[in-house]
């Protein structure tokens, strides 16, 4: 545990650095193209339960958390999650750094922290946590930037192969799968498989 906590520090340190001009760019096209912050927090579901608030750069328009309910009725995935290829709420800058998963370079910022680290199931919102039975042992480890989840098909998967391949991590977790998986997340994140 403290091997994994000493690379999420230090990488996400460098990480940091090295895209921070990267993030002033998106920073400046998310600030530019429609109103609102460039910064948007959720409050999501960490280890043991614990609510912290995580950080996106924003990538849907003002106030799209309140027209959520309006478009239940096309929600394109099972169980507790919520997800539309086609989401109206969604700005075209963001709908670019969706596809590259840009919008999660601040949570960096929480990894930093000790809120989530660079491997890990990944934190879902509040309202979609859903976290009774078997996926309640999701919680057993700090959520994460990336995760298995992440690299074999993302959005594509059903609710019940995404909790299937976090359980299969929180059991067989490892430094060499957390290696594992970071160096599959590259062709996964250049390839937007799944990404939506």
């Amino acid at each position: 545990m403290r091997t994994k906590r000493l690379v999420d520090v230090t990488a996400s340190l460098i990480l940091i650095a090295l895209a921070a001009p990267l993030c002033l760019l998106i920073a400046f096209a998310v600030a530019t193209t429609s109103p609102g912050g460039v910064l948007f927090r959720q409050v999501r579901v960490g280890r043991g339960g614990r609510p912290f608030r995580m950080l996106k750069f924003r990538t849907m328009y003002a106030g799209a958390e309140g027209a959520r309910s309006s478009l239940a009725a096309r929600n394109e995935t099972d169980g507790h999650l919520f997800k539309m290829r086609d989401d109206p709420r969604v700005t075209p800058v963001g709908r670019l750094l969706r596809r590259l998963s840009l919008d999660e370079l601040p949570q960096l910022v929480n990894v930093l922290r000790g809120e989530m680290s660079l491997v890990g199931p990944r934190p879902l919102p509040l309202s979609d946590s859903g976290y009774a039975g078997p996926a309640r042992a999701r919680l057993a480890v700090p959520p994460g930037l990336t995760g298995l989840w992440q690299v074999s098909g993302r959005s594509n998967l059903s609710w019940g192969e995404m909790v299937r391949l976090d359980l299969h991590y929180v059991r067989h977790r490892s430094l060499s799968m957390d290696l594992t998986i970071l160096a599959r997340t590259i062709p996964a994140v250049l390839t937007a498989r799944g990404a939506h």
